[in-house]
């Protein structure tokens, strides 16, 4: 299964494991969908990846392979797994055992809090560079995590940060060593989940609810201009170049 889940005091571990990067493609998504509906049993939820890695993000393996119908199949799957983090009532907290990038940055983002290792791993996002818009979700879930004046440093550039750097930026939370980074994180989402429930639950849903209704409001507008420009002849052949250049070396 791409998602495996775990049990530790009442709080889910969910594990992302999904090829050498834990990439997010069609099984993935749909996966993380059912896992997190599932985990809203639990008092509070943790996010991690499998091996030396988070997240390295969308597939683009696939949408190489598949093309334009693997990219309409895939899109509004993306968004729905995103959105099924950041929607969860339960507290969510993000065990970044490694690299955090493009796609698996904002599913970072998309929890309540953030625990980085301080070995290897950088979070940024990166799509501009691969040269793909963002889904309006994953924007709002940037937006939502890191404020509005960030943006544009942090998505034009394309750049990543790891350890302090991306502390003091405010991409993460707080930093751990390699092998107390899923401790740390369950930590935190027990002492979350010790909150009352639905007083949380309202509260965040207080807090995110400016998010949520512009992804409403714009979703069915945006989505497809989204959709249009993945599908395009100029951005399918900058994912060709960049899965030949870089993942298929």
């Amino acid at each position: 299964m791409p998602i495996t889940v775990d049990s530790r005091t009442d709080v889910a571990v969910l594990r992302i494991d999904h090829g050498g990067g834990n990439t997010l493609d069609t099984d993935s998504c749909r996966e993380l969908v059912l896992r997190m509906e599932e985990a809203e049993q639990a008092r509070a939820v943790v996010l991690t990846g499998t091996g030396g890695i988070f997240s390295a993000g969308v597939d683009l393996k696939r949408i190489d392979d598949g093309g334009t119908a693997y990219v309409s199949e895939f899109l509004p799957l993306l968004s729905d797994a995103l959105l099924a983090v950041f929607g969860c009532p339960r507290p969510v907290v993000a065990a970044l055992n490694g690299h955090a990038i493009a796609g698996g940055a904002v599913l970072a983002a998309a929890c309540d809090h953030r625990v980085l290792t301080t070995g290897p791993g950088q979070v940024g996002v990166t799509e501009l560079l691969v040269g793909v818009p963002f889904p309006l979700a994953a924007l709002e879930i940037l937006r939502c995590a890191y404020g509005t004046a960030p943006l544009p440093s942090l998505t034009y550039s394309g750049w990543t940060w790891g350890g302090e750097d991306a502390v003091v930026r405010g991409l993460v939370d707080e930093l751990a060593p390699p092998d107390e980074v899923l401790e740390r994180a369950v930590a935190v989402a027990a002492r979350l989940g010790d909150l009352p429930a639905e007083p949380f639950a309202h509260t965040k849903a207080q807090i995110r609810q400016p998010f949520h209704e512009r992804i409403a409001e714009y979703r069915h507008s945006d989505d497809p201009e989204v959709e249009r420009m993945w599908r395009s002849p100029e951005a399918l052949a900058a994912v060709k170049s960049y899965v030949d250049r870089t993942l298929r070396r």
